[in-house]
Order: structure tokens, then sequence, then C-alpha cells
């Protein structure tokens, strides 16, 4: 006994002394160089970001268009803080994730079976997100043709409102989409085209980013760090290295 214990505490110093020696080795090697200024390299060099050039609809028909504009403009209204949710390109953005691996959610396991799971195990269904807006969109607007005898898109303000209060609240029942997912979906990416990098369509001439104060995607913060309570005015920047401020005063 007394043998296997002095083997177990030999080898435990060991593996200690041994990764101490590894860490001190490495440092020593690192030779760790501090860059200040502007980055010695262009972004996204050997992974550039999946992205699709300005103009036209990617993935949204005419139609399509027109609604998602009409929908992203009652969830973020424009008021004295900030445009529209469709000036500031949240349908544009949502357009081109559709049109790229996030539409067909191709990095995520999407084989049965499908079946509702609990709240806190997320979304489960078998629906992908180019599927769940071209169904949604158009289960949409045959309901607003129904009830209300025209388009989502050619309602009043407050009928829109009272269509999205709908589907969030899961009132209203769409043909081949659960409408609270759909509201969800719609939510979400309406979100991340507001407050994502502009690189990606949305949040044109950083609009949020300059409405809450953030610098955007700067390469070092390091003579920040310190400087507690304080407001950094600096003009927010892009990952793809755009103009800091390309905002029209």
């Amino acid at each position: 006994m007394t043998d296997k214990a002095h083997t177990g505490i030999s080898r435990r110093k060991l593996l200690l002394s041994s990764a101490a020696a590894f860490f001190v080795a490495a440092a020593g090697t690192a030779g760790a160089t501090i860059i200040r200024g502007a980055a010695p390299f262009k972004p996204f060099d050997y992974n550039p970001p999946e992205t699709l050039g300005p103009g036209g609809w990617y993935f949204f028909t005419a139609e399509e268009a027109t609604a998602v504009e009409a929908m992203v403009s009652r969830i973020i209204p424009a008021d004295n803080l900030s445009v529209s949710g469709k000036d500031a390109g949240c349908a544009v953005f949502i357009d081109r994730q559709l049109a790229g691996s996030y539409g067909t959610f191709e990095r995520l396991y999407m084989k049965g079976p499908f079946m509702a799971g609990t709240p806190e195990q997320g979304d489960q269904s078998e629906l992908v997100p180019q599927q769940r807006y071209r169904i949604g969109l158009a289960a949409i607007n045959a309901h607003c043709r129904s009830a209300n005898g025209k388009a989502f898109a050619e309602l009043s303000e407050a009928d829109q409102d009272a269509v999205l209060k709908g589907l969030e609240s899961g009132e209203i029942k769409l043909d081949g989409i659960d409408s609270k997912m759909f509201f969800g979906q719609l939510l979400s990416n309406t979100m991340e085209g507001f407050f994502g990098d502009p690189i990606y369509g949305g949040n044109r001439d950083m609009v949020s980013w300059r409405m809450i104060g953030f610098p955007g995607a700067r390469y070092d913060y390091r003579d920040y760090v310190e400087r507690h309570n304080e407001k950094i005015d600096l003009p927010p920047l892009s990952i793809a290295g755009r103009p800091e401020w390309t905002a029209r005063n």
C-alpha cells in the first residue's frame, strides 16, 4: 500500500514539474510583440466572411421583400434615435443570410427524427430558415388577404402591428408553420441585422452603433482597458475596414 501511494505521489510530482518546465520554456521562446495603431494585416486575409454584394434581392421575391421590409419597419419604427428597420437594411441582411449557408442550416445536423421539445431544448423544427420565410410570408399574406382583403405591406401601420402581435402570441394560425416560431425567427434576424456589422448588409451607416455609442470592431482597445466609467468617444469601425464615419450629418 505504501509503495502504491509513493508511486502515485511521484507520478503527480513528475507531471507537475514537466508541465511547469514546458510553460517556462514556452514563455522564454514566445517573443511576444506589442502592436499599436493599425493592424499589420488585412481583415479576413485567410478566412473571409460569407457576404454578398449590394443591389437586388438574392433570396426574396419582390413580394416577399416588400412584406419583410414592412415587418422590420414595424419591429423597429423610425424615431428620434434611429431610422427604421427597413432603412437600416434589416431586410437586406435577412435576404443575404437566407441566400447563404445560414439559409439552409448547412452547418447544423438536420436529420430526423423531429419532435416537439421543451422550451429548454430550443428549436426542434425540421424547417430551415429558407423554408420558414418562404412558407411563413406566403401564409401571412394569405391570412391578411382573407381577413382584410390586402397583403401585409398594404395594411395600415395599426393593422400591421395587430398582425405581428397575433403572430407573437400565437393567436393567428398559419398554414404550414407555427406562427410563434416564425415571429421569433423574424424578430431575432431583425435584431441581428440592426446591430450586426455592416459588412453583412444591415446596420446601414452603422446607425445602431452610433446610437448606442459602440466604437465597433477595432483592433486594439488596450489603451482604454483601465479607463473606467469614461465615454469612449470614437467613431465606429467595421470589421471589414470600412470608413470609420459614413454618416450623413
